[in-house]
């Protein structure tokens, strides 16, 4: 595989401002919805996070807009219902400030607001949910029984104190409880330390107390003044309160402060930070406290001594980049983790219950979808975020020997910016496509979809591209959250918000493009899921719709969700161009979706045709199985000379009773479809016929090899490799990159263990990163310091290691069957080139971690005998344009290498 190596795309990180468990805590018996991380960004994105037991997918991304942020997430549940045997689980709703006067939910089935509440009070600057009413046991009188669901508490940069209620599954300002003060103390934190009991961390180094039954207050809890040459008032920018009433504080002097939930008096005060203390986060059993500030630290706090412990200082590391400006805790379901994030925009997890003894994890801070089309024929690659899509051609690289400094003249000489286009409106664009021949491009956000084509210049005007508008009827301009056009670029595959499916059919010429009004609008089948289920907890969210995927001769079309579910269609009948298109008015008629299967009959009088062809749901759709989780890979096998599509026939002619004939034909080119789910299964099935390919059925995940199973980083993407002679897949994740050869079954054995017994340990047992090996447990604090190499990154110190993060025993070779990723750059470039290991044989899999992070992989050119030509996009974070941080007195050593 030839790689073009690419480091000029842009893709500018978001810092991080909030971050929001579903839950704190699960126990064993508590009936809740599956748990959900939200992450809340400057640019207005919100990213839906999975734990999936340690292996945190990415699930989607709710996109922002112009001049929007989140500042600020909280979730509440509401109270469970009982109807009959059947318990309906609280629905989970997530809410969120952006330092406007506004509370937003939102409707995470569509990504979009469900509703906006503000009222006459200032900017809301932080937001806490109202712990819930815990069940009572035995008869209760429902009238005088007080609402056991979660009210919203808002504080605003007037010093206000606002309260939102939720209840009915409606968001209102229910009263304002604390007017603005004289002094204009803005309230920049807040908690509940019961249900009626709220604590207020404001900019006057107060911690104030109120009652949200009367809206008084109850006390004034001073943090001192501020230090000497300093400013006179503390800010206290996070309270947190732990499981005994005792509440902790962080403030602006980088003083941690523990103060007795009963009395509200100072009990203790520690100094561990040399910058403001910016976010707390505590343990469910109030046995552990974490602090992260501006100088980069995360510190671990536990009580040290008998009788009565004091609090204390136990460890400390610096695991961002960055200022620690957020946290969040989450215990329960086999996890203690806690998530941090801040303007490094890659959110840290780390091990709660285990600190110390498990690696941290850092998340990716690029999008699990790539943000990256390309259209091979005419070498180019588009690129998007926020509201800009930018068009690159990637010239062919000259195969002479360039002389020393002229490499990155080479580089630059190899790229030309052919295209830049700035959409109007406020939505960011929540996905794009381009054409496999260059000629379109449709971009979409959650409120509209626009597309243009794309001409060459005239040679006097440049090699740029001549962009045009193309209109398009108002069945296609509702906004998407996906958009994938069919290789041959007559069908354009729309995803609407709500997950509805519809094909939009494009005619087009050198002059003049056309997208008819009416649209195939495609039905789901209907799994059966009980309402018990669709009604509470998430609801109909992990039906949301995340992969979509065409087969090479355009004729199947395959989509997926977050259940793991797939549905398939097939285009029936021949093209027939003289054929007319039914009239727009009668479709509308019919114009609402379906989710349940219909009539045959019926079905035959509703069909219409577009030129003597129509989308219809493949007969064998139901044999395809649920996925043990929600596939992160959806992609068919190109066809090659042998297994391309075949004639259908000729299509049926209308008679006398069926004066509009259907055709029923199915297609007969290649239609084996490859998935990977989130938890690295790898499956190929044959989707015309509902089951595994005979391939898939001799190779079992279980018969990958042990490394690739047990990586903890998501795959993004692949690159298929085959023709007449070779049949070879690439996938590729944030952090490697893997090449399966699927003309070849997988060794028995591949890890080379034989059927000797091995101890495994578990590889991310708190949800975090793996175990700390034994030989590195004594390094740390007052303990034994670690050398470092002067050529080492600073990313050892942030980031754990691969081989920790996958915990790769010391009895297992993997050499066998594996390709080692520690060879020089020279012998990675050899073995992707041909695919042959160290003796020169052709081998079966092949690995490389020499490439990170990766934004995304397209096929750019037609390839040659050592495969297809690609254009691998990276986006190191080092690279990033980030604010100015702290530089603490030991840092020097930082300083200089970073100059050198």
């Amino acid at each position: 595989m030839d790689i073009h190596r690419c480091r000029f795309v842009p893709y500018p990180p978001s810092t991080i401002n909030a971050l929001a468990f579903s839950h704190s805590h699960i126990s064993k018996n508590q009936k809740t919805a599956p748990p959900r991380l939200a992450v809340g960004r400057a640019n207005g994105d919100i990213e839906i996070w999975n734990p999936l037991k340690g292996l945190w997918l990415q699930e989607t991304i709710i996109r922002g807009g112009k001049d929007r942020s989140i500042d600020g997430l909280v979730w509440t549940q509401d109270p469970n219902e009982e109807v009959g045997d059947k318990t309906i689980i609280g629905k989970s709703r997530l809410f969120s400030i952006g330092y406007t006067t506004t509370v937003t939910e939102w409707n995470l089935e569509t990504g979009r607001p469900l509703q906006n509440v503000s009222g006459n009070h200032g900017e809301i600057w932080c937001i806490a949910a109202q712990p819930a009413l815990p069940p009572i046991k035995g008869e209760v009188n429902v009238a005088s029984a007080p609402w056991p669901g979660q009210s919203l508490i808002a504080g605003c940069t007037d010093g206000a104190l606002v309260l939102y209620s939720t209840k009915d599954e409606d968001l209102q300002l229910q009263r304002v409880l604390v007017r603005p003060s004289a002094k204009k103390a803005k309230i920049i934190s807040v908690v509940f330390q019961d249900r009626n009991i709220v604590i207020a961390g404001c900019t006057d180094s107060t911690i104030r107390v109120y009652d949200i039954r009367s809206g008084t207050l109850l006390r004034n809890m001073t943090a001192g003044s501020g230090p000497k040459g300093g400013p006179k008032e503390i800010i206290i920018w996070s309270v947190k309160v732990l499981n005994n009433g005792n509440i902790v504080s962080g403030d602006s002097t980088g003083e941690v402060k523990i103060w007795d939930g009963k009395t509200y008096t100072l009990s203790q005060r520690i100094k561990s930070h040399k910058q403001d203390v910016l976010s707390l986060a505590t343990s469910y059993d109030g046995s552990a406290i974490f602090s992260g500030g501006m100088d980069r630290r995360t510190v671990t706090y536990k009580p040290v001594g008998k009788g009565k412990p004091r609090w204390a200082e136990v460890a400390h590391r610096r695991f961002h980049n960055h200022d620690v400006k957020t946290m969040a805790s989450f215990e329960g379901k086999g996890m203690s983790v806690f998530v941090s994030g801040g303007p490094d925009a890659s959110p840290i997890v780390v091990p709660l219950d285990k600190f110390g003894f498990e690696n941290q994890r850092s998340l990716p801070f690029l999008a699990q979808e790539p943000v990256l089309r390309s259209a091979p024929n005419k070498r180019l690659m588009a690129s998007w975020w926020d509201r800009e899509v930018q068009i690159w051609r990637l010239n062919k690289q000259s195969k002479a020997v360039t002389t020393e400094g002229s490499e990155d003249e080479a580089a630059v000489q190899g790229r030309k910016l052919v295209a830049k286009i700035l959409i109007k409106g406020e939505a960011n664009i929540t996905s794009a496509t381009l054409s496999a021949d260059g000629g379109l491009l449709a971009v979409a956000t959650t409120t509209d979809i626009k597309m243009f084509q794309l001409r060459p210049r005239k040679s006097e005007e440049g090699d740029g591209l001549r962009i045009s508008k193309v209109a398009l009827p108002a069945s296609c301009s509702s906004g998407a959250r996906l958009l994938q056009f069919s290789p041959d670029g007559k069908w354009l595959c729309i995803i609407r918000p709500d997950s509805h499916v519809a094909l939009a059919r494009i005619s087009s010429s050198s002059s003049k493009v056309t997208v008819h009004p009416q649209l195939f609008k495609l039905s789901r089948l209907d799994r059966r899921v009980e309402k018990h289920i669709l009604l509470g907890g998430l609801g109909a969210y992990d039906r949301s719709i995340s992969q979509v995927a065409f087969s090479s001769d355009s004729r199947v079309l395959a989509i997926s969700d977050l259940a793991g579910y797939i549905d398939t269609f097939v285009l029936s009948g021949n093209e027939d161009l003289t054929q007319p298109i039914p009239d727009e008015d009668a479709d509308a008629a019919s114009s609402e979706f379906s989710d349940s299967e219909s009539d045959s009959d019926e079905e035959e009088t509703k069909t219409k045709l577009i030129f003597g062809q129509h989308w219809t749901r493949n007969p064998a759709a139901s044999l395809l199985p649920k996925l043990p989780a929600a596939p992160v890979v959806l992609s068919f096998r190109p066809a090659t000379k042998e297994t391309q599509s075949l004639t259908n026939g000729v299509s049926p002619h209308p008679t006398r009773n069926t004066p509009n004939p259907v055709p029923r034909d199915l297609p007969e080119g290649e239609d084996r479809l490859l998935v990977v789910t989130a938890t690295s299964d790898v499956f190929e099935f044959e989707v015309l016929k509902g089951g595994l390919s005979a391939w898939s059925r001799r190779n079992p995940t279980s018969s990958f090899p042990s490394k690739f199973k047990r990586t903890l980083d998501q795959v993004r993407g692949c690159v298929w490799d085959v023709n007449d002679e070779k049949e070879r897949i690439w996938l590729y994740s944030i952090n490697s990159l893997w090449m399966f050869d699927l003309s070849r079954d997988f060794p028995a054995d591949p890890a080379g263990t034989g059927s000797r017994k091995r101890k495994r340990m578990k590889e991310h047992p708190s949800g975090a990163g793996g175990h700390v090996k034994d030989d590195k447990l004594n390094t740390g604090i007052s303990r034994k310091m670690q050398k470092r190499m002067e050529g080492e990154l600073e990313e050892e110190d942030t980031l754990q290691k691969d081989d920790d993060a996958m915990n790769v025993d010391e009895d297992e070779d993997d050499g066998s069957a594996l390709q080692r990723p520690n060879r020089s750059d020279d012998e990675n470039d050899k073995v992707a080139k041909g695919n042959t290991n160290d003796s020169g044989t052709p081998s079966w899999n092949w690995q490389t971690f020499k490439y990170r992070p990766i934004l995304g992989i397209v096929e750019i050119g037609e390839g040659d005998e050592f495969g297809p030509e690609v254009a691998l996009v990276e986006r190191p974070i080092w690279e990033a344009d980030l604010p100015n941080r702290y530089y603490g007195d030991q840092e020097w050593r930082d300083r200089e290498l970073a100059a050198m």
